[in-house]
């Protein structure tokens, strides 16, 4: 079983600084300062090297080190289908014999006879991002992630605001759409999840009556699927067959051509690229509800941050990828000091046209 006793929670409410080292402070909620009571050293691997959502990461991990006076090698495949070139880093940082390994993995699978090994050989490890629900009992002492249904509550309460004066003004019913790429991984299902369940406890807590469509997983696992013959709001649920932005585009036209659709929402950055394509070609998206329709998408990404700052895209939820590198650092001091931990999760946050610039936000909108 895990060690679960150290309290952290970020939340959508934290504020981030431009400035890392006030931003370590706030991304953990320990009742003292943390200190390495010891000359550690760290092993962590992340999915992609050369991802700048990645890069992020690792500059929250190298500037945590620093301000503790601790020492982190940071390795990474080039992609994240990069497998088995992270399962050779992951064995390399283990036969370094460090105090502790952070690890995102790219595969759930391909990592456990590695954390056996790491387990045998006594080095704690951190997980961040990913979680490996089937790790050898004792080998992972924490897991730092986001919140993902957390994440698609908040992108749904966002997205509900901003059209509850149009499903109050509408004679007949309104469809917000989904774009899922795809209906297999916990964290794409749970923001799914998350934007479906909130949207029906919203609206039902105004009178109205929400019925879930399309995508059978969604519709069997969300909260209520309702009736579509007697609904006041349908969220149509769409997955691709196969996970690109191009199919994606196509599920969201789908959706975007439907004379009664008011909304739409693409659950990760490859779901709202497609949304945004789709768009290319209509034209119907943008930040006036009772003009065009509401689109709020997920992840950052040079496409999505270009589309929310002209206002072609409502708003979006990015991940905080710099302090989830900072926590992991934290975290794995804490264990090499003899403390007790626990999971941290991480919850997305809201960003705009108003506040995409802020020093809260911009060091996490990776490209």
């Amino acid at each position: 079983m895990r060690k679960k006793l150290m309290a952290v929670l970020l939340g959508t409410a934290m504020v981030v600084s431009a400035a890392v080292p006030a931003m370590a402070e706030d991304a953990t909620s320990a009742d003292a300062e943390i200190v390495a009571n010891g000359d550690y050293s760290f092993e962590i691997v992340v999915k992609s090297y050369q991802s700048s959502y990645w890069q992020a990461a690792v500059q929250g991990i190298e500037s945590e080190a620093e301000a503790l006076g601790v020492t982190v090698n940071c390795t990474g495949p080039n992609s994240e289908s990069d497998i088995a070139d992270q399962v050779n880093m992951l064995n390399s940082a283990i036969n370094s014999a460090p105090d502790g390994i952070g690890l995102a993995a790219c595969d759930q699978d391909s990592v456990l006879d590695s954390l056996q090994t790491a387990l045998d050989a006594g080095i704690p490890v951190v997980l961040f991002d990913t979680d490996v629900p089937d790790a050898p009992e004792g080998s992972v002492y924490s897991v730092i992630a986001t919140d993902n249904y957390g994440a698609g509550e908040t992108a749904a309460e966002h997205l509900y605001e901003a059209l509850a004066d149009k499903i109050a003004a509408a004679d007949s019913a309104v469809r917000i759409g989904e774009v899922n790429q795809e209906a297999t991984s916990d964290s794409i299902t749970q923001r799914g999840l998350g934007f479906i369940d909130k949207m029906i406890e919203l609206a039902t807590a105004d009178g109205y009556s929400v019925a879930v469509t399309g995508n059978e997983y969604y519709a069997n696992n969300c909260s209520d699927a309702g009736d579509e013959s007697s609904a006041d709001i349908i969220i149509e649920v769409a997955v691709p067959a196969q996970t690109t932005v191009e199919l994606c585009a196509t599920e969201a036209s789908n959706i975007l051509n439907k004379e009664d659709t008011i909304g739409i929402f693409g659950s990760n950055e490859v779901a709202a690229n497609g949304v945004l394509t789709a768009n290319d070609n209509l034209g119907v998206l943008g930040s006036d509800p009772e003009s065009t329709i509401l689109a709020v998408g997920f992840d950052a990404g040079s496409t999505i941050k270009e589309a929310v700052t002209n206002g072609t895209m409502y708003g979006a939820i990015t991940q905080s990828p710099l302090a989830m590198g900072i926590t992991t650092v934290d975290t794995l001091v804490q264990i090499a000091n003899g403390e007790e931990v626990e999971d941290v999760p991480t919850e997305g946050y809201w960003y705009d046209s108003t506040n995409i610039e802020d020093e809260s936000i911009a060091p996490n909108l990776y490209d």
